[in-house]
């Protein structure tokens, strides 16, 4: 019998950046001991405005990180950058106890911004912002506060047509 040869399947190109916020060991306890697992948490951006967080359970590093990554392409959110470079206006993101002010910066400032805030921008596609981290710094709650507040950006062309008005009446 003749023994087929199997082609390698041809690599996809990634859609998706991808950095990793965090990997946290749970442990749940039953009657028969401990049993450890990993949650990893991930930000996907394509840096040219869109961007999504996932988290992903598993008993294995790379395997929580696949997860988190296929959960984080699933809801992926295009984000509002003006200038090419930056955020509309200034916004504060809530979630949970973590709290993100996010202002606008121009060209040149570059991301003024720490950890898991930063990533989430990198990937987003803003070149240049200023932010703040005011509540808890839970990287995973501060990541998520700061796309809440990317989600919050309007462009003066999206509420001139909210309004059913010009640009130039707004601006």
């Amino acid at each position: 019998m003749e023994k087929r040869r199997r082609e390698p399947r041809e690599k996809r190109p990634k859609l998706y950046d991808e950095e990793v916020i965090n990997i946290g060991r749970v442990t749940k306890v039953t009657k028969g001991g401990r049993k450890l697992n990993f949650a990893a948490t991930v930000v996907v951006g394509d840096r040219k405005g869109k961007v999504g967080i996932g988290s992903g359970k598993a008993a294995e590093v790379p395997d929580a990180i696949k997860k988190a990554v296929a959960a984080a392409t699933k809801n992926i959110t295009k984000v509002a950058i003006v200038n090419e470079n930056t955020i509309p206006h200034e916004a504060i993101g809530r979630f949970g106890a973590g709290k993100v002010m996010l202002k606008p910066a121009s060209k040149g400032t570059g991301i003024k911004a720490g950890g898991p805030v930063r990533s989430v921008l990198e990937l987003a596609g803003v070149k240049d912002i200023l932010s703040k981290s005011l509540g808890s710094n839970n990287k995973v709650n501060l990541a998520r506060a700061t796309l809440e507040a990317l989600k919050q950006q309007r462009t003066a062309e999206e509420i001139a047509a909210l309004r059913g008005k010009k640009v130039e009446e707004i601006l």
